[in-house]
């Protein structure tokens, strides 16, 4: 599943660049870095799932971190721990395929690379929460993939 944590890395880049840029769609931001980067191809399927569902359900995704989030807004976190915590909801939102410990797990790989010092402890605590969220309601985001 190394294409998979690659894909993930790649997704937080392009989230990264979309947010800088305030513009285009996630899809279009996506489709540039396919132009203007080496994507290996193994990993661009996963890639484009990811993508493809933060475009589609983002709001949804958001206010599922926000329901999850204690004392904090979205908006107010850093750019880096928001993209991650993103692409591990919309894992555990809308992927069937990928199991509630994986998708925390994956993502606190990301805190660990790309985030601070209490970027792991925050990923973790706030995706823990909306797992815990899911079980309860019994149901995520909207329709699992």
């Amino acid at each position: 599943m190394r294409e998979r944590r690659g894909a993930r890395s790649w997704a937080l880049q392009v989230l990264y660049a979309w947010e800088s840029r305030g513009s285009a769609s996630v899809r279009d931001v996506l489709s540039e870095f396919y132009q203007t980067r080496s994507v290996a191809p193994v990993k661009r399927p996963y890639l484009r799932e990811l993508v493809g569902l933060l475009d589609e359900h983002l709001p949804e995704i958001d206010r599922a971190l926000d329901g999850a989030l204690t004392n904090w807004r979205l908006e107010r976190l850093s750019v880096i721990d928001r993209n991650i915590l993103r692409i591990g909801a919309a894992e555990l939102l809308f992927r069937d395929d990928v199991p509630a410990r994986v998708a925390i797990s994956e993502a606190l790989i990301l805190a660990e690379k790309y985030g601070n010092e209490e970027s792991v402890r925050f990923v973790n605590g706030v995706l823990d929460a909306l797992r815990r969220q899911q079980q309860r309601t019994g149901a995520g985001g909207g329709v699992r993939h």
